[in-house]
């Protein structure tokens, strides 16, 4: 997707004076993220938290990998996808193609060895995705070559990855609404699962402290306006 001129684009071009020096040495591209108090709700353009993805350094092989990360029914699904149309289309690796009910943490394992050890080496992806209606291995997936790969999903962002990403993307939605929107997907009867996922996650996040990582934190139900296809909503 083309991205226009427009009034956001300057306050990317200042900000990004400093994030060149922070590019050069390889540090973390943090030009959205200067000193944000997360109070404040403020429309972006997804082009130009793009443009910021492409000029990061590649810190996973060629790859710059960025992880969008936040609690179930956050709405990082959503975002991911509108922001891989302004990546070309960037692949998405999402997080629910390892993780299960039993499961809801520890699997990282799975995803090292099928997903981030090839793509690092420069090899083929391949991996059998979870089906969370089987409750059981389901079809066969296939990553393609990018050079920016978003990682979707619950704990993508975990410590264990984090001096690969060359971004971290935290969407904050408020618990009432990430349990809503569950159960309006899954389903009354899983409200007993929907209850222990979310304690499972919010003891991992506790622990890995996720969340003060991130370079960039996102309203997962903003209430600002703004033209949802082309823009997010930061907290900053």
């Amino acid at each position: 997707m083309a991205c226009a001129a427009g009034p956001n684009l300057i306050t990317i071009q200042i900000k990004e004076q400093g994030c060149e020096e922070l590019l050069h040495d390889g540090s973390r591209a943090r030009a959205l993220t200067r000193a944000p108090n997360k109070s404040a709700q403020a429309p972006r353009r997804y082009c130009d938290l793009a443009t910021l993805i492409r000029r990061a350094p590649a810190r996973f092989g060629n790859v710059r990998l960025v992880a969008i990360d936040g609690p179930g029914g956050a709405g990082k699904s959503l975002f991911a996808d509108r922001l891989a149309g302004y990546l070309g289309d960037a692949p998405i690796v999402h997080t629910d193609d390892f993780a299960s009910w039993d499961e809801p943490i520890d699997w990282w394992h799975w995803l090292e060895a099928d997903v981030l050890g090839p793509m690092e080496r420069g090899q083929p992806v391949r991996y059998q995705a979870y089906d969370w209606v089987r409750r059981q291995l389901g079809e066969w997936r296939e990553l393609r070559a990018s050079e920016v790969v978003l990682l979707e999903g619950v704990s993508s962002s975990r410590r264990a990855v984090a001096d690969r990403l060359a971004l971290a993307i935290w969407i904050e939605t408020p618990r009432e609404v990430r349990l809503a929107r569950g159960i309006a997907r899954d389903g009354e009867a899983m409200r007993p699962q929907w209850d222990s996922w979310m304690e499972e996650e919010d003891a991992h996040y506790a622990r890995d402290r996720t969340k003060e990582r991130a370079d960039v934190i996102i309203a997962g139900a903003p209430s600002v306006a703004h033209d949802p296809e082309s823009q997010y909503v930061r907290l900053e």
